[in-house]
């Protein structure tokens, strides 16, 4: 099963994407859900007022921002990285190349907390637009991995095949987003491949780059190819746990919230939601 054998990239370079697809999957699924539960639930309205939905979209934006920069600087300057450098002229050859792939990926879905912002401020956008840019983010992402693994080990190539397949179906669910507003299904559809996505980064990382320093799976074993694709389908299954687990989480919290409210609260929380709006529309 395990061989020794040489592969470049690091366990780092797929951990930090994969806690990052993490981190928004989760945060993805907990605001469909909520909405989704805020539409069923009459008096949430009173609760959870449309200038908290606002800030979420803003803090969305800024955090999908922060990650891009911080996966771009830990891409440009770990030990050994390009540091800025595309080409060494010196030596007349192009500088971590697979680096410049991550952060191009990074670069995009940077584009996309930028447009998340733009739209929430900005009325004369449409909302679609953020759906639009994720969706082509995916598909850049899709076409850079995809040619990520030129003159790789058997295994190298796999893995990263699979990767591409998760990252190409939850770019057309992003796509298909644009003609189906506010349909909970696609959405957690989406958040589940994101997951998957985020699971699959990390397993990449543990097959070709174990961090106990021992050595990486057999690249030429065909077993091992077997296991994986097994291996995949369970990760794909333990993101609707997950799910499962925030749609109970989150909907036992929003009727928690009700229950605690008296029907005066609730008439002095309508009050004070319609002075926040009357004030938000000057």
């Amino acid at each position: 099963m395990l061989k020794g054998a040489k592969v470049m990239g690091s366990f780092k370079g797929h951990a930090l994407p994969g806690t990052f697809f993490f981190i928004m999957g989760t945060w993805w699924a907990i605001k469909s859900i909520l909405k989704y539960t805020c539409r069923k639930q009459k008096r949430t309205s009173y609760l959870i007022s449309k200038a908290l939905f606002y800030r979420m979209e803003l803090l969305e934006g800024i955090t999908i921002i922060c990650m891009a920069v911080i996966g771009i600087l830990g891409e440009q300057f770990i030990v050994g990285g390009p540091h800025l450098s595309l080409y060494n002229y010196k030596e007349g050859q192009w500088v971590q190349l697979l680096g410049w792939h991550h952060c191009t990926m990074y670069f995009f879905f940077g584009l996309v907390g930028v447009t998340n912002i733009l739209c929430s401020t900005i009325s004369s956008l449409p909302a679609s637009l953020t759906k639009l840019m994720m969706s082509n983010a995916l598909f850049v992402e899709a076409f850079i991995f995809y040619n990520h693994t030129h003159g790789r080990e058997m295994l190298d190539i796999f893995v990263h095949q699979l990767l591409v397949l998760a990252i190409l179906v939850t770019g057309f669910i992003a796509f298909m987003e644009l003609f189906t507003r506010g349909n909970i299904t696609v959405e957690l559809l989406r958040s589940s491949f994101i997951l998957l996505q985020a699971n699959w980064f990390w397993q990449i990382g543990f097959v070709l780059y174990p961090p106990s320093g021992g050595p990486a799976w057999d690249a030429t074993d065909h077993d091992n190819i077997m296991f994986l694709t097994i291996c995949f389908c369970w990760h794909y299954a333990l993101t609707f746990i997950i799910i499962g687990i925030i749609y109970a989480f989150v909907t036992w919290l929003v009727k928690s919230r009700i229950n605690r409210f008296s029907p005066s609260e609730v008439g002095l929380l309508k009050n004070v939601e319609r002075e926040q709006e009357s004030e938000e529309e000057m």
